[in-house]
């Protein structure tokens, strides 16, 4: 009988966790029209203050992204109960592997939702072009950042009751630096400073997500 290697398990279990979504459509028919609203309510609040809008924009956008992207990220709790988890114990499937499959997961479900809220933050705000360029690389790496800590927390919080709302209160606090990266390299790049120091900002909390990721789900394998 032949190995699934590890990457191909976790690619299978993000692939689940992908069709899940499109089937119940809580990601993108729940969360997003809640974020859209949410980025909505800020020019009713401020009024018609265009000039503030657009310095507003990028950082209300991040916001948005980031604490109803936890949202995304904990989606899991809800569906993946006791018997799930022996059931993939049963099979070979480790801790990691399914912190890997949930992170892999959450990462391609965030960068859509992200593409799907930025055209509302784009026409509402209309913020100036300056330093979009860092976007590219910033945009994946908050999905990365924000996909790996809410797979962590869906793990760390497994068996605990009230895990659902545990979950978001785990992932939002430490989500700070990314929302400092992703703010921070828009606002250098506007006043003309260097941005690469944000986007190093952003890459060290993947990688220390990624490490700590790492350390608790061997602990946890350690454990069974």
């Amino acid at each position: 009988m032949s190995v699934v290697p590890p990457l191909t398990q976790a690619l299978v279990l993000a692939g689940k966790d992908l069709r899940l979504e499109r089937r119940t459509g809580e990601a993108f028919l729940v969360v997003a029209p809640f974020g859209a609203v949410a980025l909505f309510m800020v020019p009713l609040a401020v009024g018609a203050d265009t000039p503030l809008l657009a310095t507003l924009g990028p950082a209300l956008f991040w916001v948005v992204v980031l604490l109803f992207g936890v949202l995304v990220t904990v989606r899991g709790s809800a569906t993946d109960g006791p018997a799930q988890r022996a059931v993939l114990s049963l099979v070979g499937v480790t801790p990691r592997v399914r912190l890997a499959g949930r992170a892999f997961g959450n990462t391609v479900l965030l960068l859509g939702f992200q593409a799907v809220i930025a055209p509302v933050a784009l026409v509402l705000y209309a913020p100036e072009p300056a330093g979009w360029v860092w976007l590219l690389p910033m945009v994946p790496l908050v999905a990365v950042g924000l996909g790996t800590l809410g797979a962590l927390a869906d793990l760390v919080s497994e068996g605990l009751a009230g895990r659902a709302v545990l979950g978001p209160l785990l992932v939002a606090p430490i989500t700070v630096p990314l929302l400092l990266g992703a703010t921070g390299v828009l606002d250098a790049a506007r006043y003309g400073r260097p941005a690469w120091p944000w986007l190093v900002l952003v890459v060290t909390v993947d990688l220390a997500a990624a490490l700590l990721a790492a350390w608790c789900a061997r602990h946890l394998e350690d454990q069974s």
